[in-house]
C-alpha cells in the first residue's frame, strides 16, 4: 500500500527566499485551525495562504509587506505575534498589570498579618475572656476524667495493647 501525503515543494531563487518563507508560515496562523500555523495545517485555506506566500516572496515583497497583506486581509489573529495597538492593549498589558497587583497585595497582606501579630498594628484588641465559673469547672472535671476512664477501657488505645 501506498500513502499519499501533501508535501510542499517550492523552487526558490536564493536561500534567503526559502529562509524568509519558511520564517513567514512559522509565524502564521491558520484561519481555519486556530491553534496551528501555516506550516503544519493541512487545511485548504492554509495550502491558499502558503501559495500566496511563496508568490509574494517570489515576488520580492519583505516580511512586513507580506505580514500587512495578511493583517489587512484576515485580521490581527492570523498573527501569533499581534501589533500593539488600542484594540490589543489587553492582550499585551493585562497579564504583567495582574500579576504586579497580586504581588503588591501578597506584600501588603503579609506586611499586614506581621504587624497584627507583633502588636504593633495599632489595632486594639480587647481579652474579653473571662475565668470558669465553679459549675463549669465541675463539668469540665468531670468530661475530662470520663474521657479518662473510656481511654483505660478501650482496647484500640496505646495503653490496652500493653
Amino acid at each position: 500500500m501506498t500513502s499519499f501525503a501533501a508535501i510542499d515543494v517550492y523552487d526558490f531563487d536564493s536561500v534567503q527566499q526559502e529562509a524568509q518563507y519558511r520564517g513567514l508560515i512559522e509565524e502564521l496562523r491558520c484561519p481555519k485551525c486556530q491553534n496551528q500555523n501555516l506550516a503544519g495545517s493541512d487545511a485548504p485555506i492554509a495550502q491558499d495562504l502558503k501559495q500566496k506566500t511563496y508568490n509574494m516572496v517570489k515576488d520580492g515583497r519583505s516580511d512586513g509587506e507580506i505580514r500587512a497583506y495578511m493583517q489587512e486581509r484576515y485580521g490581527d489573529f492570523i498573527s501569533y505575534k499581534p501589533p500593539v495597538r488600542p484594540s490589543t492593549w489587553i492582550l499585551w498589558f493585562f497579564p504583567p498589570l495582574l500579576l504586579i497587583i497580586l504581588i503588591i497585595g501578597w506584600f501588603w497582606q503579609s506586611k499586614r498579618r506581621q504587624l497584627v501579630a507583633s502588636g504593633d498594628s495599632g489595632v486594639a484588641v480587647e481579652h474579653t475572656t473571662e475565668a470558669l465559673s465553679a459549675t463549669e469547672k465541675a463539668e469540665l472535671e468531670r468530661l475530662l476524667s470520663r474521657a479518662d476512664n473510656k481511654d483505660d477501657h478501650d482496647i484500640t488505645s496505646l495503653g490496652g495493647k500493653k
